[in-house]
């Protein structure tokens, strides 16, 4: 009776690839024939416990790693993919699929990389067209864009930063406060003075008469906001330029908005200190509107400081931010999850914050489905800005702070909207999204090609084939 064991033969072939071995001078360390070799890295034999061990032993081979992309792994990535739309009239069960990954585990491995090729196109197409049509987020030269690459690939987190922010936080609260610290520290006396005295700035430093000086119209949390950005720049001034160094960018607008990023990154670490606020948003289970009433923060600030929590080892829920306007545009978009939105996200109608303007200042809560599967959980809110006084113009906003399904049961909002049975199905972007039965495409989706309408119009929007 043969020993029982797992199938790797992919992982067994690459391992011996990748120490310069043959089948053969493998074969005469673990004390098998060459042939066994073979057979087990066509999977048609399994790689027995003893074999495991004999690997670990001659090899030093860690069994986490070298079994990390077992059969289980792959076919549930094998799974997700043949959910993408794209394959939606092709009946493929999960034995089908179970059965592939185990008999071929080559051509798994090769439909995953051509999927993955494939999904990198689509989004490659999807920044020529949308740059094509201002749209998009890859415009050559484009300041905004260049800042939000920065920032995404940093995943919003700069450790350095944070932990002098963390630092200089408690030197101001044993000074007293904001205020009191800008007096002894830096001989700064803060004024708050009506707009037609600031003429037009929400903050002002005058070094001449050694006054800071902020708009009486801005409420508690933006002036504190005004005032710790302005320490930001004067307590971190090296870091921060140091900082934005590192993004290369190619135009001073890029790094003139690098750094106004930063200084408000340090802001919001002044305000709601790293170790702190990381507490007590597990503690509150990530209630926004109590945080920012612990803090002295408002809505926006402090969803947009859940976006940041990523300290190696004291992680928190990763988050993804996105701001937008009644149009539609986006005026702020910060990734701390490496989520698909993104890049192109916040362009979906099916999406509530785009529909929580009739609702003003109620948080509005979703689960949503992407058309490869992946499921989020979303908290939108309208915010404003402006005002402060009658016929001061104000601005309003939604926002939206993201999270996959899976760590939804950590937030306060989960518990009253549990998780659906079907959650909303929202694409990235029309250009993007291969759903069919969509009534509110405004696009069809790249590569696609559109059916004619002589004889039948269907229900939606665009009509197109199946491949």
């Amino acid at each position: 009776m043969e020993k029982q064991g797992v199938y790797l033969g992919p992982r067994l072939r690459r391992l011996r690839r990748d120490l310069g071995l043959t089948q053969a001078h493998m074969a005469a360390d673990l004390e098998i024939s060459p042939s066994y070799i073979a057979l087990m890295e066509r999977n048609q034999r399994p790689v027995t416990a003893e074999t495991l061990l004999r690997l670990a032993k001659a090899y030093k081979v860690d069994f986490s790693d070298f079994t990390e992309e077992t059969g289980t792994n792959i076919t549930a990535r094998l799974e997700s993919v043949m959910r993408d739309p794209m394959f939606q009239d092709i009946d493929v069960l999960p034995l089908e699929v179970a059965d592939v990954v185990h008999s071929f585990p080559a051509f798994a491995e090769a439909m995953l990389r051509l999927h993955t090729s494939y999904k990198e196109e689509q989004l490659a197409l999807a920044d020529r067209r949308q740059g094509a049509t201002g749209g998009g987020d890859e415009v050559h030269g484009d300041p905004v864009a260049a800042v939000r690459n920065f920032l995404g690939a940093r995943r919003n987190f700069f450790p350095v930063l944070d932990a002098a922010s963390e630092k200089l936080s408690a030197r101001v609260t044993e000074a007293g406060g904001l205020i009191s610290f800008f007096q002894q520290k830096h001989q700064l006396r803060v004024r708050r003075l009506p707009p037609e005295v600031m003429t037009g700035s929400l903050r002002r430093l005058d070094w001449h008469r050694k006054e800071l000086l902020i708009d009486d119209t801005l409420d508690g949390a933006s002036q504190n906001f005004q005032l710790a950005q302005q320490l930001a720049y004067l307590e971190f001034y090296q870091d921060i330029q140091a900082a934005v160094q590192e993004g290369n960018f190619e135009t001073e607008n890029a790094r003139r908005l690098a750094q106004r990023s930063l200084a408000a990154y340090c802001a919001a670490a002044i305000l709601m200190p790293y170790a702190t606020f990381a507490k007590a948003a597990e503690t509150r289970h990530y209630d926004i509107e109590a945080l920012a009433r612990q803090f002295g923060a408002s809505f926006e600030q402090t969803a947009h400081r859940l976006t940041t929590l990523q300290k190696p080892g004291q992680e928190r829920i990763p988050f993804f931010f996105i701001r937008v306007d009644q149009a539609g545009n986006v005026s702020k978009r910060l990734n701390g999850g490496g989520f698909p939105f993104a890049r192109h996200g916040g362009g979906c109608p099916l999406w509530t914050v785009h529909t929580v303007f009739q609702t003003p200042r109620r948080i509005v809560t979703q689960w949503l489905e992407l058309p490869d599967g992946q499921r989020f959980f979303s908290i939108a809110r309208t915010v404003s800005s402006g005002g402060g006084a009658f016929g001061v113009a104000k601005v309003e906003r939604a926002v939206a702070l993201v999270c996959e399904a899976n760590y939804a049961e950590r937030l306060v909002y989960s518990k009253v909207h549990p998780k659906p049975v079907v959650p909303t199905p929202i694409g990235i972007t029309c250009r993007l999204c291969h759903r069919m039965t969509c009534t509110a495409r405004s696009e069809p989706p790249l590569g696609r090609q559109i059916l004619p309408d002589d004889y039948r119009r269907t229900d939606v929007p665009f009509g197109f084939s199946d491949s």
